[in-house]
Order: structure tokens, then C-alpha cells, then sequence
């Protein structure tokens, strides 16, 4: 039986990773203009923007309420006998009414209130911005990973085949016993699986990738050298990694929101102060449908007519208002307890990445080490082959361990990339890493 030569298997390898080269230069996808698209048709940011928008007129609703509201209108009709109003107004052929608050502490509070609550929604609005980064960069480069693993595995699959042949060979011809041919297939099968693994991997992020971005799946193909250098510098290190976790979009709209609720209790406490507004009305009376001047003074009766107050107000006695009050004490004191426990997570999650991180630098220097053993092992045993001191179905394992290694290098890279974008993620450094151009 003539033994698989060392090059072949580097041609097999090489001609895979150069095919796959070949269809990522024709259809490539940068990771810089994946997460621009992404940004643009994330359906997450732009229900985030709606929220925000909605909170923002809802402010301005609560402090317009010092801007008098005036209303034009006409209650033509008949009247006859004493003065009645229709309404609350006699009948006029043209009427204008103005209102608006002028004193009212707990409105004020409700303004405020109203304010720190937009500002929340912005925040959530640079989180979800961030969410929408960090899933599409995830993606991204997972795909990355299968579409790398995809070629070494085939190139892995054509070493079992060949072993799985030369060991049949062996078996008939009675050098091998017949369970050295069940293990080789079972070799065969595993990496088969493994392929399918990689190609339904493919399939099913390449379609997540397209969601994001609006590119068609058939079209994507990712683009190693486009994704940018995670540099040491670009990590928090030690107290920065708190005091960042500590400001991030997530604590920071927390905070607003617990603001919120704390000046809404306010409000609702101060609704029992005294209030002022101001209130004017005019009317011009219909005297032909009317007989109103029969009930007043001789030439007293005016058509025109204009009234304006400022119109004072002090609740005494409303328990339903009490209650109401000491409803949002209590939602204020949670939203105070939730800020603090969004602090104190985002504190550990932030540890625990940096952590992680640094462990994962460590393993992926492991599996570098473990790559060039491996290959030196493929070389050591061609040259023992090659004199007759070593077999055939030994060099064909080292092949295959050094491929398992080079998945083994594959796969730790992209848990190191995950680990070190969640860490940026988690201190708001994440867009100026993914977009550094902007």
C-alpha cells in the first residue's frame, strides 16, 4: 500500500482554504459594513427610537401645561325665558376660552419627572444601539469560525477516508485485525458529523447575519482580516473595568428611571398643596335667538362679554390622594433597590469577563503550543515513514490530531473574541472598537 505523502494533505488543506478565499473575494462582507447595516435595519433601535420620541412628547406635554390652551367655538342656538347655560355657557354665536396653570408644585415635580424619564429612554436607546453592535459582531465572527473550520475539516475528511482505505486493505489482507477497520470509520463518521455541524452552523447564521444587516444570505461571506485588532489597550483594566461597568448605558437609564420615580412620589405628596391658574373666557351672545336683556338692568345687556381669573385652589381633605402618594413611595423605593442591584451585577459581569479574558489569553496561547507540536509530530512521523521506522496509519493520526488542533486554535480565538466584545460591551467601549472610523 503506497503511503498519503505529507503535501498532499497540505495541497488538500491549502487548495480548501484558497477555494474558500476565492468565494469570500467575489461576495465579501466587511465587519465594519455589517454593523453599519445592522444599525440600520435593527428593528431593536428603531423601537427604542419610538420609545424614545414617545417620552419626549410626554415631557412636553407635562410642561406645556404652563403655556395657556385657547379654544375657538360657537353654541348657536335658541333660548328662551331665564338665563341658562348650555354647556356651562350661555348660547353665543362666537366663544374663546383660555387656560393654563400658573402655580402648582406638584405639576412641577411631574415635569421633572416626565424630563428623567425621556432621559432614561435615551439611554435605553444607546443600550439597545450597543445590543444591536455586539449581536451582529457576535455573529459575525462566529461565522467566521465555521466557514475556517469548514475547509480544514473536509481536508480532515479526506485523511479518514484514506486511512478507513489503507486500513481495509491491511484487514484483508491479514495484517490488521478487523477492529482496526470499525475504529477508522468511527474516525470517518465523527468528522462527517462534524462537517454536517459546521455546514447547518453556516447555514443558520448566515440567515441571522442576513436578518441584521438586510444582505441576502446567499450573498454572505465574512471577511477575516476586515474585523478589527482587539488590542490590549482597547480592554479595561482592573478599577477602570468597575467604574466603566458602573456608567453603562444599562446603569445609567436604571438611574433615570428610579430619578423618575422618586420626583413622581414627589408630585403625588405635593398634589395636596395649593394651586393657581389662570382662566379667561369671551363670548359674543346670539340677541336675536336670545331674550336674555329682559332679565337685566334697562340698556344694561351686553353682547360682548369678557371674563378672566386667576383661580385658586386648596385641597383639605382627599384620602384617595394618600394613598395614591404612598403607592409611589413604594415604587420609588423598588426602583431605588433595582438601580442598586443593576450596579452591583454590572459590577461582577465586568469582573468576570476581565477574568475570563485573561484566562482565555492563556488558553489560546496553549492551543497555539499544542498546533506547532502537533505539526512538528505530523513531520517527525513522514520522516520516520519515510525510513521504515514508523507506519503509515501513524503518520495518518498525526495528520489528523494536527487538524484537531488547528480547530482547537480555531475555536479558542473566537471564545477569547466573544469574551473580550461582551467586556466591551459591558464598559460602553464597544461602538468606538466596532466603528473606529466614526
Amino acid at each position: 500500500m503506497k503511503a498519503l505523502p505529507i503535501f498532499h494533505i497540505s495541497v488538500v488543506l491549502f487548495g480548501m482554504v484558497a477555494l474558500t478565499m476565492r468565494a469570500t473575494g467575489q461576495e465579501a462582507l466587511p465587519f465594519t459594513r455589517a454593523i453599519e447595516l445592522a444599525l440600520i435595519h435593527s428593528n431593536e433601535i428603531a423601537v427604542s427610537h419610538a420609545d424614545e420620541v414617545r417620552a419626549y412628547q410626554t415631557y412636553l406635554e407635562a410642561r406645556n401645561s404652563y403655556i395657556p390652551k385657547v379654544t375657538i367655538g360657537s353654541d348657536i342656538g335658541y333660548a328662551y325665558g331665564f338665563p341658562l347655560s348650555l354647556e356651562g355657557s350661555a348660547p353665543t354665536l362666537l366663544n374663546v376660552t383660555a387656560q393654563s396653570s400658573v402655580w402648582d408644585v406638584a405639576q412641577q415635580q411631574f415635569v421633572r419627572a416626565a424630563k428623567s424619564d425621556w432621559k432614561a429612554s435615551k439611554s435605553q436607546g444607546n443600550d439597545q444601539r450597543a445590543q444591536a453592535i455586539m449581536d451582529t459582531a457576535l455573529t459575525y465572527i462566529e461565522l467566521n469560525k465555521w466557514e475556517s473550520r469548514a475547509p480544514i475539516l473536509r481536508a480532515e475528511l479526506n485523511v479518514a477516508e484514506s486511512v478507513e482505505y489503507a486500513v481495509a486493505e491491511r484487514v484483508k489482507e491479514g495484517i490488521e485485525k478487523g477492529i482496526e477497520r470499525t475504529k477508522a470509520e468511527l474516525v470517518g463518521a465523527q468528522v462527517r458529523l462534524h462537517i454536517a455541524e459546521a455546514e447547518g452552523a453556516i447555514d443558520i447564521l448566515r440567515t441571522r447575519l442576513s436578518q441584521l444587516t438586510g444582505v441576502s444570505a446567499q450573498s454572505i461571506r465574512t471577511q477575516r482580516d476586515s474585523v478589527p485588532a482587539l488590542k490590549k489597550k482597547d480592554i479595561p483594566q482592573n478599577d477602570a473595568v468597575s467604574r466603566a461597568a458602573q456608567s453603562s448605558a444599562a446603569v445609567e437609564s436604571a438611574q433615570e428611571s428610579a430619578l423618575a420615580k422618586e420626583m413622581r412620589a414627589k408630585g403625588e405628596h405635593r398634589a395636596m398643596y395649593p394651586t393657581a391658574s389662570f382662566a379667561a373666557q369671551y363670548g359674543l351672545i346670539n340677541s336675536t335667538l336670545t331674550n336674555f336683556e329682559k332679565y337685566f338692568v334697562a340698556n344694561t345687556f351686553q353682547t360682548q362679554n369678557v371674563t378672566f381669573a386667576l383661580v385658586l385652589r386648596l385641597p383639605v381633605l382627599d384620602t384617595s390622594q394618600r394613598a395614591r402618594a404612598a403607592a409611589a413611595d413604594a415604587e420609588a423605593l423598588r426602583a431605588r433597590k433595582e438601580l442598586e442591584q443593576t450596579k452591583n451585577r454590572a459590577v461582577v459581569d465586568g469582573l468576570r469577563l476581565q477574568h475570563n479574558v485573561e484566562q482565555l489569553v492563556v488558553a489560546l496561547d496553549i492551543a497555539n503550543l499544542r498546533y506547532k507540536l502537533a505539526e512538528n509530530e505530523v513531520g517527525g512521523a513522514h520522516i520516520r515513514m519515510e525510513s521504515e521506522m514508523g507506519t503509515q496509519r501513524e503518520f495518518q493520526n498525526a495528520a489528523i490530531d494536527s487538524s484537531e488542533r488547528a480547530l482547537e486554535q480555531i475555536n479558542t480565538t473566537f471564545e477569547l473574541q466573544r469574551t473580550q466584545i461582551e467586556l466591551l460591551r459591558a464598559t460602553s467601549a464597544l461602538e468606538s472598537w466596532a466603528l473606529p472610523s466614526k
